[in-house]
């Protein structure tokens, strides 16, 4: 079998990651990237600032694609659906496989059920699979959920956390979660929409209750400000003290008013300023009750690169449509020839 041919359309922050993921990679080859602000085309080794690599670089979709004539696309611009739906329905209609860390997309169908639909059958009519992944949603708050509930006999709650460090992000995960804003913009924004916090709670939710069999009534949210009390600063955002260094946003899925899935995750730009530490956290209560602990956190640059990356082999297996990370095998990290794992 020939290497798995491999564009990357979108070279911000996780871009960037997943193609130096790539390259260290056996059985893939980065054969094109697509970067909607670029001026004009060029080399992608250049446009990341090292020597030549052979490998095109365009804003031009079309272009690359015939140039190309990848297996798959890895897919880093948004997070919304409505943000990725066209480009997803370019690429499918080509018979490129689809992988996007869009959070909405890990499970699109409660929020878009229309447009979920249309992908869905656009992709089977051509044969092919889109997936969306990423450490949360994708991960740490569903699909580490629903594997640690192997070992319960009976689950009556679930209690989830995400302490984490929003810095290696870039600027459309800033502007969801305010960071920067002061605290009177920062709630206009929560009460306007421009302001959304995590994006993905309504995607992990459903996404673990329907694997486990778990009924609710309703989705509860809150989103608060993290005010900072230091000065701090990332590469894409500075944040003086008294501002919004982050959100802290939560969702509780209620079944006759009570909680049935609770998730919580208080996200922000360098929280080691002020002394706070970071971890995932999940408890299932049940039969037995289960409890697990990861400290620090799984790094969310490191974890969204890895995760769109390690499921390619699962996506070209997959069968064709509109696909969850609870509709694959466990995915793993593959340290061999990806083509193994075919």
């Amino acid at each position: 079998m020939e290497k798995i041919r491999v564009i990357q359309w979108g070279l911000g922050n996780m871009g960037k990651g997943m193609v130096d993921m790539l390259l260290t990679k056996e059985g893939v080859e980065v054969v094109g990237g697509i970067e909607r602000r670029l001026e004009k085309p060029m080399d992608l080794g250049v446009y990341l600032g090292r020597e030549k690599m052979g490998i095109p670089v365009s804003a031009n979709p079309q272009e690359i694609v015939e140039r190309t004539e990848p297996d798959v696309c890895i897919l880093a611009i948004h997070s919304f659906v409505r943000g990725v739906v066209e480009e997803i329905s370019f690429l499918v209609s080509r018979g490129i496989q689809v992988i996007t860390i869009a959070e909405e997309m890990a499970y699109p169908f409660v929020t878009e059920p229309k447009l979920s639909r249309e992908i869905d059958e656009l992709a089977k009519v051509h044969g092919v699979t889109v997936l969306g992944t990423g450490v949360n949603p994708g991960f740490i708050l569903d699909t580490l959920i629903i594997q640690l509930s192997l070992g319960v006999r009976r689950v009556d709650s679930i209690r989830a956390r995400r302490v984490n460090d929003l810095s290696p992000f870039g600027k459309t995960v800033m502007e969801e979660q305010g960071v920067g804003r002061t605290v009177e913009e920062f709630t206009q924004g929560v009460k306007d929409g421009t302001i959304y916090g995590h994006v993905g709670f309504l995607q992990s939710i459903p996404m673990v209750a329907k694997a486990l069999g778990l009924s609710y009534d309703e989705i509860v949210q809150t989103r608060e400000p993290i005010v900072s009390k230091v000065r701090r600063e990332t590469p894409e955002v500075v944040v003086e003290a008294g501002n919004v260094a982050g959100c802290n946003h939560t969702a509780v899925a209620l079944k006759d008013g009570k909680p049935v899935i609770t998730l919580e995750h208080p996200q922000q730009v360098r929280p080691d300023l002020e002394g706070i530490g970071t971890g995932d956290y999940i408890e299932i209560f049940g039969d037995p009750n289960l409890s697990m602990v990861i400290t620090p956190e799984v790094p969310g640059g490191i974890g969204t690169i890895a995760a769109a990356v390690n499921v390619i082999p699962l996506v070209l297996q997959a069968a064709p449509g509109l696909k969850t990370m609870a509709d694959l095998p466990v995915a793993h990290a593959i340290m061999d020839d990806f083509r193994n794992h075919i």
